[in-house]
């Protein structure tokens, strides 16, 4: 029996203008209602994933968001934490120095703000706003960070990002995990983090395994977590890697 129902969010719960349709909303809350739990798991930050779940009901019906590519994972009724490993604040300052010498914009948060080189440079200012993030502009990121971070955040050409990202991650491959979520994006987290990962906590903890999970995704972050569910569906503009994991 299906219980819980987990989602992506950009490319799959999403539509092309970032919003959620009338028809998907009324489908998942009265899914909900019939006695379903809802996960939404992403890239994103908690902050940016929280008015989407309120849009859901989520808030009533016991909901859970899987941020930051799995680093953290939260009840959004209660707000109480199920699961989170973020980067050590000595790993998180020494990709960031490695970084220093690579032509990419870096962003990283704590609390309400994002912190960054350039407030100006591409996908910045979408990044904030996606993530409800306040901009601080720093001249070093790594002398900032005096704290552990959730991920790490790469904005790059992506020619350039695939010409590179191998001596980005080289350094740190047996102690963190490092991906592409988009073709302009590479992302470090820390080790054994990803969206399955997380979900394997989420439903443990309440009881639940793996045969009543059904996951929806499109991208390649997504790929574990459909690999672990008892049932995976490939959104129709789903990479093609993802598109051989679809078991319904």
């Amino acid at each position: 029996m299906m219980r819980w129902i987990v989602v992506d969010m950009d490319g799959t719960l999403l539509n092309s203008q970032k919003i959620i349709t009338d028809l998907t909303k009324e489908t998942i809350i009265d899914m909900q209602k019939s006695g379903y739990r809802f996960i939404l798991a992403s890239g994103r930050p908690t902050s940016g994933m929280l008015q989407y779940a309120k849009q859901l009901d989520m808030d009533k019906y016991n909901g859970v968001v899987i941020s930051y590519n799995g680093s953290l994972a939260m009840n959004v009724q209660n707000q109480e934490i199920l699961f989170h490993k973020p980067l050590s604040t000595i790993q998180s300052k020494r990709i960031l120095h490695h970084l220093k010498q690579f032509d990419v914009d870096i962003m990283i948060d704590k609390d309400e703000y994002m912190f960054v080189h350039d407030v100006y440079a591409d996908n910045i200012q979408h990044e904030s706003r996606m993530g409800c993030y306040k901009l601080c502009e720093v001249d070093d990121l790594e002398a900032a960070c005096q704290f552990p971070l959730n991920k790490i955040l790469i904005s790059a050409k992506p020619c350039y990002l695939k010409q590179h990202f191998q001596e980005m991650a080289e350094p740190f491959s047996n102690e963190v995990h490092s991906m592409f979520t988009a073709p302009y994006y590479y992302e470090f987290n820390a080790l054994g983090v990803d969206k399955a990962t997380a979900l394997k906590h989420v439903i443990s903890f309440y009881g639940s395994d793996r045969t009543e999970v059904i996951v929806f995704g499109d991208a390649h972050n997504d790929i574990t977590m459909m690999q672990f569910a008892g049932t995976g569906v490939a959104m129709g503009n789903a990479v093609s890697e993802v598109k051989t994991l679809q078991t319904l």
